[in-house]
């Protein structure tokens, strides 16, 4: 069983003929993702990647059946692609736009807490079922089929771990990556939840960075839910200068929580298997699986 996307995802791209949209609408075509379509207002009609260009995400919708959404839209217009999309009753947002305005991104998520929809990201790299369904823009041939599952703030340690776990010859179910601004969709235990309570996860792989409460959260829901799942974490960042914004716009210290240490430290208190540097957690991965 797959989380958030699997073969049957029918998906559109918003922001879909711009230079983002077109380059990783094609990648996602081309791994095999069913891209049903894509949304660009004043172009409806038209037909982009041999998929149709619709003005609105109602349109394409009804056309399409869609239940998947990805944003490539401007930071400035992609607060209101996400609500769009909610709107028209998509499940499943994805949006990998970054620097959206705080402010924007607050309204937002407001607007779409009472609808039957979950968002990722934004300014996340997406998620990917291998061999189903890639709707992101992560390299899809690091990421082979497998038991184990990943959710990560950071993109690049996301295929770094998927990479590492495929040499140890294992593989992934599924790949979420729920970005790292300070105003998200889905939070690190949201994630967590999705990939600990999947049947064909039989490890998940759970990667943070200093910056916010996510991976404190995610640690102790884990300890109080009893669940045996084994969970492998790493926080990156530990030798991030205090109150310097690292990368991501989340990944800031605000407080003794935050670092990199605090967090690892109530991780391992809450029976998460803590690795020091990402180079270990494929080994760590297969020692556990082992």
């Amino acid at each position: 069983m797959s989380v958030l996307v699997n073969k049957d995802s029918k998906v559109i791209v918003q922001g879909f003929t711009g230079s983002e949209g077109s380059f990783h609408a094609e990648q996602m075509i081309e791994y095999g993702t069913n891209v049903v379509g894509g949304v660009t207002p004043g172009k409806g009609g038209q037909s982009h990647l041999d998929r149709p260009v619709f003005n609105t995400v109602e349109d394409a919708v009804k056309e399409t059946g869609a239940n998947t959404s990805i944003i490539f839209v401007p930071p400035a217009f992609a607060a209101d692609a996400i609500m769009e999309a909610a709107d028209a009753g998509i499940k499943v947002i994805i949006t990998i736009t970054e620097g959206i305005p705080v402010k924007d991104m607050i309204m937002a998520s407001d607007y779409i807490k009472d609808r039957d929809c979950r968002l990722i990201g934004p300014n996340c790299p997406g998620v990917i079922t291998p061999g189903e369904a890639k709707v992101g823009i992560m390299p899809g041939f690091v990421f082979k089929k497998g038991t184990v599952g990943i959710v990560s703030k950071s993109g690049t340690l996301t295929y770094e771990a998927a990479d590492q776990v495929v040499k140890q010859g294992l593989g992934i179910t599924t790949a979420i990556g729920i970005g790292g601004d300070p105003i998200i969709g889905t939070t690190t235990k949201e994630a967590l939840e999705m990939l600990i309570t999947d049947p064909e996860s039989e490890a998940v792989v759970m990667i943070g960075e200093i910056g916010g409460q996510l991976e404190i959260d995610a640690a102790k829901w884990y300890k109080e839910s009893g669940i045996k799942k084994p969970i492998i974490g790493f926080i990156a960042g530990e030798t991030a200068p205090a109150g310097r914004t690292m990368g991501h716009a989340g990944a800031i210290v605000g407080g003794s929580e935050d670092t990199a240490q605090a967090k690892k430290k109530v991780m391992r208190e809450c029976g998460i298997h803590v690795v020091d540097s990402p180079a270990e957690i494929g080994k760590k991965v297969a020692e556990i699986l082992g």
